[in-house]
């Protein structure tokens, strides 16, 4: 079933619902959305066994986009999802989307758990997101260059190599990635100063599982071993032969254990 929901602020949110049991929220990353990226798939796996929503964040795919935009704007979508949920639900996110599905945990009653894949954090002392970070890329959005601020977040902040990235431009997903380009300063707002510490982490107290890949990059991985340690009741997994770009059939069975525990 695909409808909408309106959110606190009067922006309308696409969702897809399928499935029975308990509920779980998906929260996808930069550039994903309900028919772009791995969450169809993943929704697909976790429909056979528990509900799952899977939603437009803001300014992608169906939802609207009000602005000025703010994270809490964000966290109060989520909001409005758990009451489609019918009051209570899992969040689980993958890669900027896991550090959203943190902070809206931290915030939101009727979080049962929440699972993190890959947060782009850091926990190493000095390491920061540079402000500038985001506003290069609201100035690329703002300039109507989609495919700079695309080529610029990938590999100015994501270090994607240069001559990758210039060989998508020309390839069919390419005109995808440009549609949901003034989304990208959502996701460096989402990430905050870059770090994950105690006090971030302080306001989640619901049962966590953080998630890398065994092939993750090193700062990301060690990010999700110290966020699981940080949290009152985290714990951490390894997915075998995963990256950042994680299959739907490796990631799906933990989502129905742990959700299942």
């Amino acid at each position: 079933m695909s409808t909408y929901v309106t959110s606190k602020d009067g922006t309308r949110i696409r969702y897809e619902r399928a499935g029975e049991g308990p509920a779980v929220i998906l929260v996808d990353g930069a550039l994903c959305h309900r028919s772009f990226g791995p969450m169809s798939g993943i929704a697909a796996l976790l429909a056979e066994h528990l509900t799952v929503i899977n939603y437009d964040r803001r300014g992608r795919g169906e939802s609207g986009d009000t602005e000025p935009y703010s994270v809490e704007r964000e966290i109060e979508d989520i909001e409005a999802l758990i009451g489609v949920a019918g009051g209570s639900a899992t969040l689980a996110g993958l890669s900027s989307g896991a550090v959203l599905a943190l902070d809206a945990a931290g915030r939101l009653p009727g979080v049962e758990r929440v699972i993190a894949y890959e947060a782009p954090l850091t926990t190493r002392e000095g390491d920061r997101t540079p402000p500038e970070h985001l506003a290069r890329l609201q100035e690329l959005v703002a300039a109507g260059r989609r495919g700079d601020a695309v080529a610029y977040f990938m590999t100015d902040m994501a270090g994607v190599p240069a001559e990758a990235v210039a060989g998508m431009r020309g390839a069919p997903v390419w005109p995808a990635l440009e549609a949901v380009a003034h989304t990208l300063p959502y996701d460096t707002a989402v990430l905050g100063n870059g770090r994950f510490d105690a006090e971030r982490g302080a306001p989640i107290k619901v049962p966590a599982l953080v998630m890398s890949g065994e092939l993750g990059v090193p700062p990301i991985v060690a990010a999700a071993r110290h966020i699981a340690e940080t949290l009152p009741d985290g714990r951490h997994a390894e997915l075998a032969g995963q990256s950042h770009e994680v299959a739907p059939e490796a990631i799906a069975p933990a989502i129905v254990a742990f959700v299942a525990s």
